[in-house]
């Protein structure tokens, strides 16, 4: 299998995403062979998820409090 990044770029009426030389021939790709891709966006999940969430008390002030808890076990 072969994992490779790149930007689309415009070719003609359609798009095209290239693959090295060395990563096809890494995997015994040839010219005209068919292959299988599954493309997709580069997303930053976390991002995505954690900047979305809105807590009510600061990381500074949360930090302090698990900081405290860990001291009071030992």
């Amino acid at each position: 299998m072969l994992q490779v990044e790149g930007k689309l770029r415009k070719w003609g009426k359609s798009f095209g995403l290239a693959i090295s030389k060395r990563k096809a021939e890494e995997e015994k790709l040839r010219e005209g062979e068919n292959v299988k891709a599954l493309i997709m966006k580069d997303r930053n999940i976390l991002r995505e998820t954690f900047g979305t969430l809105k807590f009510k008390k600061s990381t500074r002030k949360m930090m302090k409090e698990i900081d405290a808890e860990l001291d009071s076990e030992f």
